[in-house]
């Protein structure tokens, strides 16, 4: 089971969302390579990369800044935030980009997003930030009337590298993973999982570490590296036993 810890970009900086609110925004450096240099180091195999800002505005804003991380390691990036048309997808696996990740223009055209995935296949994650039992979208500032689990059955068919699960209400928080929602995501999804949201302590790892043979691929940590509450040298270890 893959550890994958977050990079999440705003105004240049790497920062950390409660819930996702923009305007409880904690912010922890200056330096994003730094970041990744030292995730690398720790044995991380690969990063989650967030444009807040993109994903509030619809469009990338962190694009340069990305690539930049990307150029400045050696293991896989996945990256989203206003990522919205087939140009952009180009850029970034052009640049090294290892997958693609999208949300918003996921949910709002499954005839497009078949498209794309024919394109690019197993290049792209589809992020499904749900609130409730809702998907939501525009960086999570608006909430659809869309299922999760209704979505996650749409996308069976598509040539998708996996699928993400965010947990919004857990997002930021530290307060622990819970489990009832990746189940039942589990059983009706065909692609691989990839958990976000609550993920804070050991415990939380080794729970999560049971799904690994029901499809589940990795979990995301922010927050819990960053205020020392989840060490990843210990999270990869646990992940990583037979």
């Amino acid at each position: 089971m893959l550890i994958i810890p977050a990079i999440d970009l705003r105004n240049n900086k790497v920062v950390r969302l409660f819930q996702g609110k923009y305007d409880q925004t904690k912010v922890y450096g200056d330096d994003p390579k730094e970041y990744a240099l030292f995730f690398q180091k720790q044995g991380a195999k690969r990063l989650h990369i967030v444009d807040l800002d993109g994903a509030k505005e619809g469009k990338p804003i962190h694009k340069n800044l990305i690539i930049e991380i990307v150029k400045s390691i050696n293991i896989p990036v996945q990256t989203g935030g206003g990522i919205r048309d087939e140009e952009t997808i180009n850029f970034y696996l052009k640049n090294e980009i290892s997958q693609v990740i999208l949300g918003t223009k996921a949910l709002e055209s499954l005839e497009w997003l078949k498209e794309i995935t024919e394109k690019f296949p197993y290049k792209i994650i589809v992020s499904v930030d749900v609130r409730g039992d809702k998907v939501a979208v525009s960086g999570w500032l608006k909430t659809s009337q869309v299922h999760y689990l209704d979505f996650l059955k749409h996308l069976n068919a598509l040539k998708l590298f996996s699928i993400i699960l965010t947990l919004i209400e857990r997002d930021g928080t530290q307060q622990g993973i819970e489990l009832e929602r990746l189940k039942n995501a589990l059983q009706v999804s065909s692609h691989p999982i990839i958990i976000a949201g609550g993920i804070s302590t050991i415990e939380d790892i080794k729970k999560l570490k049971v799904f690994e043979k029901e499809g589940l691929l990795g979990a995301i940590s922010g927050r819990a590296l960053y205020e020392g509450s989840l060490n990843l040298k210990e999270a990869l270890k646990v992940a990583n036993e037979s």
